[in-house]
């Protein structure tokens, strides 16, 4: 399986807190089978997680202009119709994806279209099931224009989550592939996508668990 290179300074991380702590034992007199089994069993485990945290599997994905993908790995938890004011100004539906610090957390295009980076907006860290934390968390958001609709990504900073990261060109707007990577969410996170209303059917249902890429969450009107 696939792993991102983004593991590299965690792993870095992790040994050199061993290797520190080891030194310190030591230094004070600490006998070096007393400190050296379990920290090296620690560095193991937490190697172990962050090689499994920042796996990054190939995916099939369906075939069809029409098809919209999930964006992320995890739980459909929330849809709700709602209007966006701010970019898509619009009547929109909302599906929020909840990750687990256990999903793969790489994320791709829902579809295939033009794709703007529209910023990154310092906010709050709430907990990402709070309704509100979808306005005021820390947030990337990135447009995504494509044949017969258009959608906002929001990828979005909970209290675990660290850093959210959109991998293609910030400057200016780049084509995206139905289910390409586009970027990573570090450590537990949500998040939101927004598509005009009267231009899809939502076929997701709360509670659906999705893959990124590989499930289908709904269909563009009037596209074959």
């Amino acid at each position: 399986m696939n792993v991102r290179r983004e593991v590299v300074p965690f792993l870095a991380a992790t040994w050199v807190l061993v290797g520190v702590v080891l030194v310190l034992g030591l230094v004070f007199g600490v006998g070096p089978y007393r400190l050296s089994i379990p920290m090296v069993g620690f560095g193991l485990v937490m190697s172990g997680y962050f090689l499994y945290f920042f796996r990054d599997p190939e995916r099939t994905v369906p075939a069809g202009v029409q098809n919209l993908v999930a964006p992320a790995d995890g739980v459909v938890a929330r849809i709700v119709r709602m209007r966006e004011d701010q970019y898509l100004k619009a009547d929109t539906v909302r599906i929020s994806i909840f990750l687990s610090l256990f999903d793969v957390h790489v994320n791709r295009s829902p579809l295939a279209g033009q794709g703007t980076f529209l910023g990154y907006f310092p906010g709050k860290r709430l907990f990402t099931f709070h309704e509100k934390s979808s306005d005021v968390n820390q947030h990337n958001s990135i447009l995504i224009e494509g044949s017969g609709t258009r959608c906002l990504l929001n990828q979005i900073v909970g209290p675990v989550c660290r850093r959210v990261v959109y991998w293609p060109d910030h400057n200016r707007p780049v084509a995206l592939a139905g289910g390409e990577r586009i970027g990573m969410m570090k450590f537990g996170s949500r998040l939101d996508l927004y598509f005009p209303d009267g231009d899809v059917t939502i076929t997701a249902r709360e509670g659906d668990r999705v893959s990124a890429g590989a499930s289908v969450i709904g269909q563009v009107k009037g596209t074959r």
